[in-house]
């Protein structure tokens, strides 16, 4: 028996390591040689054309991880480029959070399952508009540290955080080089921008980082954005609205982009900027056209800052960026469906773009066109207008194209047209917020607010860690951003016989601050308060009183700095001076230097009220509202519908909200963008910049927060605020953003036909005569939907836009009963844009299509 259960062992033993065997020899047979030239990534042994987008795995959700990963490889995608953030990963020292939103390798790991490539941007430094530009603020307090610079304490902890993560990322066998899906690493970020402020340390830096991140041996390429000098074999990479005129620093390396910003970030106080999709388009097919290889869009999914998370300072909640797929996870159309579409037109001429490097001429001013022919006798072309004024019709290889002004031509056969950056042949889908009750009976404003309790934050001092010291502190160093709130507290004894102040007149309290927000309590009452980026200076007329008095300020940070040289030392906070004036005499005294007594955030926060958790909440009517530094919770059931969900907190002023426990980040609907700079529409000709294009002045910045949906039950939901400056929360209700029932599409005769109508045949056309024509194609976005009515048609000079169409001097008059035949019934329809199709109601004149349909 012994014998046979000796064997049995062996037995197991040996399949053990067969099993162990075959796991290797699969994961081998799996792994990718991942190389490059001076045109391409290499991937066994094959260049590549490569199109990315960022998403960033905090913010967003696991659970929303799986759609947007498959809506980017729907729009074309090979390729989901991260940053890593070290304070969401290490909080504090050697205390490692890889779960939730940090778990890293699940959202690796579903990127590949999707079949996509991961860039995996390491840095550690981030910037990304992210609190303290994604290092930890513990960082800091290591002594002797001084950041991004050639000191010793500062590159042992960064090798540290990064050999950690690549040691994880080869655990799990994530890179190319073991079977996984990582074929691109970044170490440091747009260096270049910034390190000559470090001088001569700022260089020596720059080549240890290289080298340390050579040393990890991940059998992967390594890139360093915006460094111009980055050693070899260290790809150095461009980001910005253009990269086409980016050269490599080396004839060895490619030509890649590894940020293009699909739009700009949102600032508290600030509109909402946009970039038009045919601008950012122009961007993508001129990098392409002149050479580049890899492109990423920074955005792809912007989502939103959950927590402290944002940077900046005064960085928003949302960090949609204007984004193909937008903050709530839902398509940007036309945005996403047009870059679809130009993914795939360049997808056509991969085989001549990897093949050669283009060959430039001049079509005349502002025209160009790069031709990438092979000895095989494949081709490709790129027309490019660059003006920005007219429209213009070039002649190349002996046939003649209409180029829009700001626009790129696409030719994978070298002779028709399958994509112009400037003719969109997606959709316009609207969305809209639809409010729901908190309530499913309905409940009025009146009958919800019943259904709040409160817990009023104390004025001042109220914890047992509060300390005395001389002088004004600077708050993170102080708070070491463990929260917003910082009390700086001064006792006064008014005896009446002061020379710089008499009893019962009127004194001004000035105080400086270096932002981002202060408040100013006098004996317990809301005096004054103000907020700024850089500089806050404040004139509070008071009333102080014989006795004892109390003077209470407030320091509120709203995001850590982000970017810029020594950004790390950037502080905030009362730091002076403050003074106390007299409104009579004009006799002051200078506070700065006396005793202040000193609280680390609130009472509330360390009793963990952010949860609802506490015997101390009071439902007592009526409520108190429009008063400063109030706890309110309420309870609401779950928003029917499966449709993403958002707060609107109009009605309220700032603080900060969790749902069930989950911090959905600062809200501050108070914050009023400022009142220029905006237009009603924007033209996408010429260079785009961060203030080109904006919308909501004079408006708030932001009054809808997303909750994420895996965060919400079917009931019981618990709604926590906490209300630094003053509001009616019963005044807050919540929307669910719907993608709207309207299409809206404008065809014309000058379109390429639908990208999708080219096959492997399309190239071998003769004359550009027999290309297909241009299509108008509509498809209701859901799937259950179905076009019900088409609200407007024509064929002829339509003009306005989505929503405002009109006829033009000219129109079929058999638009509409052609469009509603082809469409009404079906969830999708295509209709030739041609006068074979409408007649010709006005001859000699091009012609649009533009129709307006609704589905249900």
């Amino acid at each position: 028996m012994m014998e046979i259960a000796e064997k049995m062992v062996r037995g197991r033993k040996m399949e053990t390591i067969l099993l162990i065997l075959l796991v290797q020899l699969v994961a081998a047979a799996m792994a990718a040689n991942v190389t490059y030239d001076h045109r391409a990534l290499v991937i066994d042994g094959k260049r590549r054309i490569l199109i990315s987008g960022s998403i960033h795995y905090p913010r967003s959700t696991p659970e929303m991880w799986p759609d947007l990963i498959q809506k980017s490889k729907d729009g074309g995608l090979d390729i989901i480029e991260t940053y890593v953030f070290w304070n969401g990963h290490e909080p504090d020292k050697n205390q490692y959070n890889f779960e939730g939103r940090y778990d890293l390798v699940k959202f690796v790991k579903l990127a590949a399952k999707a079949g996509l490539y991961v860039h995996l941007r390491i840095g550690p430094y981030a910037c990304a508009e992210w609190n303290y530009g994604g290092f930890p603020v513990w960082l800091h307090f290591v002594p002797g540290i001084k950041f991004r610079t050639d000191n010793e304490p500062f590159k042992a902890e960064m090798q540290r955080f990064t050999a950690k993560i690549v040691d994880l990322m080869k655990q799990e066998k994530l890179y190319a080089s073991q079977g996984g899906p990582i074929i691109l690493s970044q170490i440091e970020n747009e260096y270049g921008n910034i390190d000559s402020a470090y001088g001569a340390a700022g260089k020596s830096y720059m080549k240890w980082s290289a080298s340390m991140a050579l040393s990890l041996d991940t059998g992967v390429p390594w890139n360093m954005c915006q460094q111009g000098d980055a050693p070899d074999p260290i790809i150095n990479t461009c980001n910005g609205f253009y990269c086409d005129q980016f050269t490599p620093n080396s004839n060895n390396k490619p030509k890649m982009w590894t940020e293009n910003w699909s739009g700009w970030f949102l600032g508290f106080g600030e509109p909402s900027p946009y970039r038009p999709v045919e601008d950012l388009a122009f961007a993508v097919a001129r990098f392409y056209q002149r050479g580049g290889t890899f492109q990423n869009y920074y955005m792809y999914h912007g989502g939103t800052n959950f927590e402290r998370t944002s940077g900046g300072p005064l960085i928003s909640t949302s960090y949609d960026y204007d984004a193909p797929i937008d903050e709530y996870g839902l398509l940007r159309q036309p945005k996403w469906g047009h870059l679809r579409d130009l993914h795939k037109a360049i997808k056509l001429c991969e085989d001549s773009l990897i093949a050669t490097d283009p060959t430039i001429t001049s079509l005349g001013s502002g025209l160009e066109a790069s031709v990438y022919k092979t000895s095989s006798g494949s081709c490709a072309a790129f027309l490019a207008n660059i003006g920005t004024k007219s429209d213009v019709t070039v002649t190349f290889n002996g046939n003649s194209y209409h180029l829009p002004a700001w626009s790129v031509s696409i030719l994978p056969d070298c002779k028709n047209v399958a994509f112009n950056t400037a003719k969109i042949n997606s959709a316009t889908e609207s969305t809209t917020f639809a409010r729901q009750s908190l309530k499913p009976d309905g409940g009025s404003s009146a009958e919800l607010g019943s259904q709040w309790s409160y817990i009023k934050e104390p004025i001042g001092i109220s914890k047992a860690d509060a300390f005395l010291k001389a002088g004004l502190l600077e708050q993170i160093n102080t708070t070491a951003d463990k929260s917003d709130y910082l009390w700086y507290s001064l006792r006064m004894d008014i005896k009446g016989d002061e020379t710089f102040l008499d009893e019962g007149s009127k004194a001004v309290l000035h105080i400086q601050s270096i932002g981002q927000v202060v408040y100013a309590f006098i004996n317990g009452k809301l005096a004054g308060s103000g907020n700024g980026k850089q500089k806050i200076s404040l004139d509070i007329p008071i009333n102080l009183v014989t006795g004892k008095n109390t003077i209470d300020l407030l320091g509120v940070t709203v995001g850590l700095a982000n970017y810029g040289a020594f950004f790390d030392l950037v502080g905030a906070g009362v730091t002076g001076p403050v003074t106390l004036k007299s409104a009579k005499s004009g006799s002051s005294i200078d506070l700065s230097s006396q005793q202040w007594t000193y609280q680390v955030g609130l009472k509330g926060e360390d009793s963990g009220l952010g949860t609802g958790d506490s015997s101390e909440w009071v439902s007592k009517s009526p409520l108190p509202t429009k008063q400063p530094l109030i706890w309110y919770k309420t309870t609401f059931d779950a928003p029917s519908g499966s449709d993403p969900v958002a707060i609107d907190f109009t009605g309220t002023g700032k603080g900060i909200a969790w749902v069930n426990g989950q911090s959905i980040g600062r809200y501050w609907p108070t914050s009023i963008a400022r009142n220029d700079g905006c237009t009603d529409s924007c033209d996408y000709r010429g260079t785009y910049r961060a203030n080109k294009c904006l919308k909501n002045c004079g408006k708030p910045s932001q009054t809808l927060y997303h909750v994420p949906r895996s965060w919400i039950k079917p009931s019981g939901n618990i709604l926590v605020l906490l209300e630094e400056m003053g509001g009616d929360p019963t005044k807050i209700s919540f929307a669910t953003k719907q993608t709207g029932s309207n299409l809206c599409l404008t065809v014309s005769q000058t379109h390429p036909a639908p990208v999708d109508t080219w096959t492997s045949d399309s190239k071998i056309h003769s004359k550009i005569s027999n290309r297909t024509r241009p299509v108008l194609s509509l498809q209701c976005p859901v799937s259950t939907q179905v076009i019900s009515s088409i609200n407007f048609a024509s064929f002829g000079t339509p003009k306005g836009t989505c929503g405002s169409f009109s006829h033009g001097r000219c129109s079929s008059s058999r638009s509409l009963s052609i469009v509603q035949k082809a469409c009404v019934g079906s969830r999708s329809c295509n209709v030739e844009v041609s006068t074979r199709v409408f007649g010709d109601p006005c001859r000699g004149v091009v012609k649009s299509l533009a129709v307006e349909a609704s589905c249900s």
